[in-house]
């Protein structure tokens, strides 16, 4: 496979003292972008933190230029990581964005100082699995029938948060703010973009790799989350050296937009014990 150096470096917005010796990054999910954690971002710069969140090339104000995988993410990221001056990053990656932090591990290590795997996996499978095909299909099936992006958040987004969080026949104009930002950043995702992540998130596979992370580690589920069970976060931890698994009550996927008060605990407890 031949891998293309990208051309340009994704957008980030940031906040916190830029002189930092360590800046926490945060890295979306498939279905979001670097407005979805900017309420995370200005969280931990009043911790005093640096943060970033960035936008995965293809997303809000990146290009993607050429193919999505996720060698030519790894790639982007650390080109964001010299733009904006990080020599080392505390990666907290959600969903995709977990995936990434552990690409990114094998390509450029020295540059991570710690990770917060959040809602996510060391492995999707093979692509020529019949799950990942029919996972491909399934989620695909919207946009082949012309439905937008926003009509795609309409359906998944209540699959993936707790039982509770938003009753059955919950208008758009009723959901809670973190949800209503979840459905604004996933209906701003280019059908296109999302198509390039859905093919590359079924190629994933980094289980190899885990022995071998050798900084502060924390893998974070959610309680009821149907897509990453907590089982798998649990099962991560444990074949990382040193590692710490979490579960916060009461979220599914969507951990960050559903309660964003537990997940900002969570990750500065761990910040704080390691940093």
């Amino acid at each position: 496979m031949t891998m293309v150096m990208p051309l340009s470096t994704p957008a980030w917005l940031e906040a916190g003292p830029k002189d930092a010796t360590v800046a926490v990054v945060f890295l979306h999910g498939i279905g979001g972008g670097k407005k979805g954690f900017q309420p995370s971002v200005e969280f931990f710069a009043k911790q005093g933190h640096r943060a970033l969140a960035w936008d995965m090339p293809g997303y809000g104000d990146s290009l993607l230029e050429g193919t999505l995988s996720f060698e030519s993410l790894a790639l982007s990221l650390e080109k964001l990581l010299d733009a904006a001056h990080v020599q080392k990053a505390i990666l907290v990656g959600h969903s995709m964005g977990g995936m990434v932090a552990l690409q990114a591990w094998t390509h450029c290590p020295s540059r991570i100082a710690g990770m917060v795997i959040a809602a996510s996996s060391p492995a999707f499978g093979q692509q020529d699995g019949d799950f990942q095909k029919q996972f491909v299909a399934q989620r695909l099936a919207p946009l082949d029938a012309g439905q937008t992006m926003a009509q795609v958040a309409d359906k998944l987004i209540p699959n993936m948060v707790s039982p509770h969080a938003l009753p059955s026949g919950t208008k758009l104009s009723e959901y809670p703010i973190g949800l209503a930002l979840a459905h604004a950043c996933m209906s701003a995702v280019p059908p296109s973009t999302y198509r390039a992540a859905l093919h590359a998130l079924v190629k994933f596979e980094q289980r190899a790799a885990l022995p071998s992370i050798s900084v502060p580690t924390l893998c974070l589920a959610g309680e009821h989350d149907k897509t990453a069970p907590p089982e798998v976060l649990r099962r991560m931890a444990q074949k990382i050296p040193n590692a710490e698994f979490a579960c916060i009550p009461g979220v599914g996927h969507l951990m960050n937009f559903e309660q964003e008060a537990p997940f900002h605990e969570a990750i500065l407890t761990w910040i704080h014990r390691h940093f």
